[in-house]
């Protein structure tokens, strides 16, 4: 019964859905907690992460390190969830 579990929650898609409601807790753990604590809204639509930031400093650094946080964020949660982030 385990293995039937095991092998059903790594299935692309259950795994990306799982993956998906951990978002808030994955992007705490590759931005921090001052970051997570300035943001907004995130919300994935289509691959696409629209993330919204109170800080402008911090909107402006985050816009630099995009794809960096695409890569983070992909390889914390295990599958490719993210193909974009926008930050606004």
């Amino acid at each position: 019964m385990g293995e039937l579990l095991e092998e059903f929650f790594r299935r692309p898609y259950i795994a990306a859905k799982i993956a998906e409601g951990k978002l808030p807790d994955t992007w705490r753990a590759v931005v921090g907690d001052r970051i997570a604590h300035e943001t907004t809204e995130l919300k994935l639509e289509n691959h696409i992460l629209h993330v919204r930031i109170r800080s402008s400093v911090l909107r402006q650094e985050l816009f630099y390190q995009r794809d960096a946080l695409r890569d983070a964020l992909n390889e914390q949660a295990g599958v490719r969830l993210v193909n974009a982030v926008i930050i606004r």
